[in-house]
């Protein structure tokens, strides 16, 4: 594909992608990033949502399970985070929308009084990143996830 394709199938001319886009990978990953944040936008607003660590769980393990992992957010997550080993330009995009995520779900853990907000968020991102991963290849079976993230995040209260 070249933008040339890209401004034919917007029915733009190519002088006006080329004014806002450097190269056909910038609009690639600027398009892979902002897909990526609405993503985890959804997700977001569930983690505010909740009422407690166990729901906050609950949330996320449902929200996880809108995805196959051959649908194709799923598969544009994976080629974003592959392709990122490759552009630093696109690590850093990708790496900004990832710590808004932890940030946002430390703060509710914080909120909610869960042990060492920051580390167990970044493993819930972990989580949710290879879950989708994993998925592709060899789903998990239902209702798999969200009782060992049960486990990890309410070790605590148990």
């Amino acid at each position: 594909m070249s933008t040339r394709t890209v401004a034919e199938r917007a029915g733009v001319g190519p002088g006006l992608v080329h004014y806002h886009f450097a190269s056909l990978q910038a609009l690639l990953s600027e398009a892979a990033v902002g897909a990526l944040r609405d993503m985890i936008g959804g997700v977001a607003e569930l983690v505010r949502q909740a009422g407690r660590p166990a729901e906050l769980v609950d949330l996320i393990a449902a929200a996880i399970d809108g995805y196959s992992g051959t649908d194709p957010a799923s598969l544009l997550a994976v080629e974003t985070y592959l392709a990122a080993t490759r552009d630093p330009d696109l690590r850093a995009q990708l790496t900004a929308v990832l710590d808004e995520f932890r940030g946002l779900v430390a703060a509710r853990l914080r909120e909610l009084e869960v042990p060492d907000p920051e580390a167990t968020a970044a493993v819930l991102a972990a989580v949710i990143d290879g879950v989708l991963l994993h998925r592709a290849l060899a789903p998990l079976p239902a209702g798999a996830v969200a009782p060992v993230l049960h486990r990890i995040v309410l070790k605590e209260e148990q």
